[in-house]
């Protein structure tokens, strides 16, 4: 093999981990210019299902519902027992080309939209492991049949970045 298509293998295996590095010690981060990784709905069925635990120092409820017509669509409600809401999530994972994208739009406890009315968050997918879903900078790692780990970055306003545990336990209401 001559030296320019061993360097030419050498910059596209490079450019490919900078496409998808660490973000914090569980979360990793999806260059904008790099390709999402590949996966299908099939691959985070064991997303589906009801949920409950804790997150942000409140209690949490998060329901899946099963994939049908190229996407699967969830909902969250952050909430203390003594306070009431915090916030609720509309959450959809869709196929895109190859790949999975999660989309989030956030509503405030009186359901009135954080994001304007076509806009919502995205996170596109990473990569997939053997029980782990990583999309950018929100990771979920199953964790038996009845338990997820999942981990959120999240940025400040000066620039830093933490990185947030949700813990989550199945079920059944």
């Amino acid at each position: 093999m001559n030296k320019t298509i061993l360097a030419l293998i050498i910059c596209f295996f490079s450019g490919m981990v900078m496409a998808q590095e660490k973000l914090t010690e569980h979360t990793y981060h999806l260059s904008t210019d790099a390709p999402l990784g590949k996966g299908q709905l099939t691959d985070v069925a064991w997303l589906v299902g009801a949920w409950q635990g804790t997150a942000f120092g409140s209690r949490f409820e998060e329901v899946w519902n099963p994939a049908s017509a190229g996407s699967m669509v969830g909902m969250w409600k952050l909430y203390d027992e003594d306070k009431g809401v915090d916030f609720y999530e509309l959450m959809l994972i869709k196929e895109q080309g190859d790949g999975l994208v999660l989309l989030v739009k956030h509503f405030s406890a009186d359901f009135v939209a954080w994001e304007d009315k076509a806009d919502f968050v995205e996170f596109p997918l990473v990569k997939i492991e053997d029980k782990a879903v990583h999309f950018s900078g929100l990771s979920f790692y199953q964790n038996g049949a009845d338990k997820i780990d999942g981990y959120i970055v999240m940025k400040h306003q000066d620039g830093s970045k933490s990185e947030h545990h949700i813990a989550y336990n199945r079920a059944d209401f």
